[in-house]
């Protein structure tokens, strides 16, 4: 209790810290005070945005209309695509709207939600490449069960428990946001409320709330990058054991697109938290926000569509089957 009052006493003589009794809304840190930039900035991140969910919606079409994609990798791909949607949709059109309406003005109850889903969708990304990669290893070390053991009753239930622990996730790091009384500051340093800035505006560094903290990002992030590496270990020996060339590269290309979405993904984050930690400057913080929340979402289905002959087929043979209709459909003139 001594510890806590005397760093809420620092922060108040050093800061000036601010009640959240009398914080109804917080202030957004601006991507450019150029007024002539602001427009050119709305109109970049809008077509990446809709880049983004079209790609996603692509994807979903291409895997629920070809029965040959029902599989257990293109339906772990799908739900993917899905949160990358819902992900990206936190953060960008409200930022569309304060470019255009020259506010950076968002509430204290908004940003506790803002900053609820970031985590959930996030989280679910990270659930979900853990569950993608488990899936790789059975198919390449146990080609002979993988329908048994990745059967849809399994695969409902992962995607079912990735939902689960990415709303446990959210809701304990809110717990530790409703405990904070004293904040540093009511100007937040990026252009969303991003969890690791929020978490570092609270006055009071208790050994209890590091400890949750660190807890937290054990569970939730470590342990899935450990069974990623593992199951990747196992796959590169199992590729290894292959005598032929041309058999090891069919291997390793089955799962090459979702490793580069990992390693995308991963660095993107661990970039964005390294920054948030370290640096001083807030300007290099949203470079790597940026890459986070909105690049590595416009990416992946790039990544998973260049890279993936079946999605491309199903994608031309859904185009050429509307070009068909469409000329079916012109009346002929006599």
């Amino acid at each position: 209790m001594t510890n806590q009052n005397s760093s809420i006493i620092q922060c108040q003589r050093n800061v000036g810290p601010h009640n959240l009794t009398h914080i109804p809304e917080f202030y957004l840190m601006g991507l450019s005070e150029d007024t002539e930039l602001q427009p050119i900035l709305s109109g970049l991140f809008l077509s990446m945005y809709l880049i983004t969910v079209l790609g996603n919606v692509l994807i979903i079409l291409a895997v629920n209309c070809d029965p040959h994609l029902h599989t257990p990798m293109y339906f772990f791909l799908s739900k993917l695509s899905l949160v990358d949607i819902c992900f990206i949709s936190t953060t960008v059109p409200k930022m569309i709207v304060d470019i255009q309406t020259h506010n950076r003005i968002i509430s204290y109850v908004g940003c506790l939600t803002q900053m609820s889903f970031l985590i959930i969708f996030g989280c679910m990304d990270y659930m979900l490449l853990t569950v993608m990669a488990y899936d790789r290893f059975v198919a390449i070390c146990q080609p002979l069960h993988y329908s048994i053991i990745m059967n849809p009753r399994l695969c409902a239930m992962l995607v079912f428990a990735s939902c689960l622990v990415s709303l446990l996730d959210s809701q304990l790091h809110n717990l530790i946001v409703l405990e904070f009384v004293y904040l540093k500051d009511i100007e937040i340093s990026s252009f969303f409320c991003e969890p690791t800035i929020i978490l570092n505006l609270d006055c009071s560094e208790t050994v209890a709330k590091t400890i949750i903290t660190y807890c937290l990002g054990m569970i939730f992030a470590f342990f899935p990058i450990l069974i990623i590496l593992s199951s990747y270990y196992k796959i590169v020996s199992c590729i290894l054991k292959i005598t032929s060339l041309g058999g090891r590269y069919k291997a390793f290309s089955t799962c090459g697109s979702h490793l580069s979405v990992v390693c995308l993904f991963y660095g993107t984050a661990i970039g964005q938290y390294l920054e948030s930690v370290v640096s001083n400057s807030s300007r290099q913080g949203v470079v790597s926000s940026i890459m986070y929340a909105i690049v590595t979402p416009m990416l992946n289905p790039f990544i998973y569509s260049l890279r993936n002959t079946d999605i491309l087929n199903t994608l031309r043979r859904l185009y050429s089957r509307k070009f068909s209709c469409q000329v079916l459909s012109k009346p002929i003139s006599m």
